[in-house]
């Protein structure tokens, strides 16, 4: 297999026909998943996706009602997180970066049949995990080390393309390649930990992953393509992104991912819990803050004007709410000498803000190469609602109550459903020619 990225070379069926011939092909074949980076990487995003959604709300119904009996090799919580974090996540990160990242560098692409070993390894790995967690354990280390190899191949591709570019501009490629580095020593660090039975660091390994790997490709995205994408839509608003703005965003990231392992044994004790948490606590709060006003001066009050737009915006917005419900979960937590709401604010963060921008940008990205109208219609627009919705109830179930169990169960039902259905469209538009006959 040649090292050399290459421009993938567009088929006849591509093409608009000719007058008097037959026009392109109408099927869904899984050979057309090749024909762009970002149709193989987006199509295994979903079935992943897809796959842990109905996993996670079969292991809810059970926990909530005992009528499935499932058996369990390895913590379900943990093996939750994993494949939240380094699932299907960076999957969808393949179909992003290996189609604007070589725009953004200006150099040569790599063909999809390059990029077919690593995003099948993340894929396969994972729904191994998925299955291994029910039956042996070993089989869950071995399905999340598959994984493990895959993205760090994957990394290594994106690495390629940083290292013969020439643009001037790298900042944010550079930031996405250290994230994917960091990604992908996470991962080995969680099978490492599952095979040496450590599963408190393996749950820190999945912990460092978010904050310095996904929550780094997200925020360094945004802070290059929120403004652009108003400014295109809204052309009153100006391309507003100084630089400080990007370093606040992943020093606060690089602040929580320590904070992972300054807590690895559980909340600090002693006298310096108290201060632990004040200062965590006013960080985020801070952090979290000017957020909130970031959200506001990228105009998300004037984006909702724009349905695909309001979507990004308002995925955003849940960044700084998360860290501001962060902030006070630490400060609430000085009375009890540990955090109160945690698991809220990791909701937010996740399912509010990671969530949110992940139907946004998947959306338009699949709306504009399958040769369709960039708009959410009215099914995206009620599924992004009904994710909304479904996070409100996360949040609820964080909560203490005996409501607990239900609000987990009802937003986990919620989530499956959502997934589902977006995940059943697009996936049916990755395996067809593009909707205007064109190439890619």
């Amino acid at each position: 297999m040649s090292l050399r990225p290459a421009t993938a070379r567009p088929g006849a069926p591509g093409k608009p026909a000719p007058d008097g011939l037959a026009p392109p092909d109408p099927r869904w074949r899984p050979v057309y998943l090749m024909r762009a980076p970002h149709r193989l990487g987006f199509f295994l995003a979903m079935v992943l996706l897809g796959a842990s959604g109905v996993w996670w709300a079969l292991v809810q119904v059970d926990r909530a009602s005992g009528l499935l009996g499932l058996p369990y090799a390895l913590s379900p919580s943990l093996v939750h997180a994993a494949v939240m974090v380094l699932g299907f996540i960076p999957l969808f990160f393949s179909g992003f970066l290996f189609t604007a990242g070589p725009k953004w560098l200006g150099v040569a692409p790599w063909g999809t049949r390059t990029l077919l070993p690593p995003l099948l390894l993340q894929a396969l790995g994972w729904l191994l995990w998925l299955g291994g967690a029910h039956m042996a354990a070993r089989w869950a280390i071995a399905g999340a080390a598959l994984a493990a190899l895959g993205l760090a191949w994957m990394t290594a591709l994106f690495w390629w393309l940083v290292l013969r570019s020439r643009a001037d501009d790298q900042v944010h490629a550079r930031a996405i390649a250290v994230a994917c580095a960091v990604g992908s020593l996470s991962a080995m660090g969680a099978v490492l930990g599952l095979a040496l039975d450590a599963p408190a660091v393996a749950r820190a390994c999945v912990l460092t992953a978010l904050w310095g790997f996904v929550v780094v490709v997200y925020v360094t995205v945004a802070h290059r393509m929120i403004p652009f994408f108003t400014s295109s839509a809204l052309p009153f608003i100006a391309v507003w992104r100084p630089f400080w703005v990007l370093w606040l965003m992943l020093a606060a990231a690089a602040l929580e991912a320590a904070a992972v392992w300054v807590e690895l044994d559980g909340p600090l004790q002693g006298p310096v819990a108290p201060l632990w948490l004040l200062v965590r606590g006013v960080l985020e709060l801070a952090v979290g803050a000017v957020l909130l006003w970031l959200a506001g001066v990228w105009g998300v009050v004037q984006s909702l004007k724009n349905r695909l737009l309001a979507m990004l915006h308002l995925g955003f917005l849940w960044l700084g709410l998360a860290l501001v419900l962060a902030g006070v979960s630490q400060l609430l937590g000085l009375a009890q000498g540990a955090p109160v709401l945690g698991l809220g604010a990791l909701h937010a963060l996740t399912m509010g803000c990671l969530a949110s921008l992940m139907l946004a940008m998947v959306t338009r990205v699949s709306c504009g190469h399958s040769g369709r109208a960039l708009v959410a219609d009215r099914t995206v627009w009620s599924l992004f609602w009904a994710l909304q919705a479904a996070t409100v109830l996360r949040i609820a179930a964080a909560l203490p109550g005996a409501a607990s169990a239900w609000l987990l169960l009802a937003a986990a039902l919620l989530w499956a459903a959502v997934v589902a259905v977006w995940g059943v469209r697009l996936g049916d538009w990755y395996g067809r020619l593009r909707a205007d006959g064109r190439p890619g």
